[in-house]
């Protein structure tokens, strides 16, 4: 597609209704490298271009948050060799890309047991995370480390630990709270919910925060998802009647 199809497949999206927040569930990179004989390492090489060519699309189709799964609390148990490949890509990736970040308004933030990375991945997202803390055109959210259940655990710890304290009554445990203690404190909860590879499941990730999310299953190996296939899906979830468990006023009885 040229650049001019590209311009004119965007300007079809209505402006009104671009998703605030978009997470995505990347998958596929190892799938990707075994098709074409290459080593797995080299899927992740090839998922981190998609990763630089996805935020570039979402900030300039004004997409305000987005969210993507980089490394979940179950990838610490592939093989070593493949953490420390995985860990090295993602300091590189931080070191690469801290300029451009600067450059388009994009502030980094993460979720996630980060305490877990390594101590130079560490302090690449706290001198990126650093320097762009006061940007506020778009969010680019790093869950690393991450893991719905254990998110949801170490809230439900820090309320016990309040209502211990004195601090909180039961009454006062409500939606808001626990929003208020998950790892996405201050962030919309996602609108839309992209999985790529073709696989029907949403593997721990953000279960309180997608509970209204849109969800898009694409066959696409991340690897090859393209700024082309974000706007298809756009155009989709535009076309999408949101309802939030409600129903319209003239479908009332």
């Amino acid at each position: 597609m040229s650049s001019k199809e590209t311009s004119a497949s965007s300007l079809e999206l209505d402006p009104e209704k671009i998703p605030a927040h978009v997470a995505v569930i990347m998958d596929g990179n190892g799938r990707w490298a075994r098709k074409r004989l290459l080593n797995r390492v080299k899927g992740h090489e090839q998922g981190a271009e998609t990763v630089r060519r996805i935020v570039r699309a979402c900030r300039e189709l004004g997409i305000r948050v987005l969210t993507l799964y980089a490394f979940s609390t179950e990838n610490w148990e592939r093989p070593k060799a493949e953490i420390t490949a995985l860990m090295t890509l993602l300091k590189k990736f931080l070191e690469s890309e801290k300029a451009e970040l600067l450059e388009n308004g994009i502030r980094l933030t993460t979720i996630g047991e980060t305490e877990r990375l390594p101590a130079g991945v560490q302090q690449a997202l706290s001198d990126v995370r650093a320097a762009t803390a006061h940007l506020t055109d778009m969010t680019l959210n790093l869950a690393l480390s991450y893991g719905g259940r254990s998110e949801l655990v170490r809230m439900a710890r820090r309320v016990a630990e309040k209502a211990a304290c004195g601090e909180l009554s039961p009454e006062a445990v409500d939606q808001d709270l626990v929003a208020d203690l998950l790892y996405t404190r201050g962030l919309p909860d996602p609108d839309l919910l992209i999985r790529t590879s073709g696989e029907m499941r949403i593997s721990n990730f953000l279960l309180w925060q997608i509970a209204y999310a849109e969800i898009f299953v694409t066959d696409t190996l991340w690897p090859d998802f393209s700024r082309e296939e974000l706007i298809d899906i756009l155009k989709q979830f535009q076309q999408r009647e949101r309802r939030f468990g409600k129903i319209k006023p003239e479908d009332r009885a």
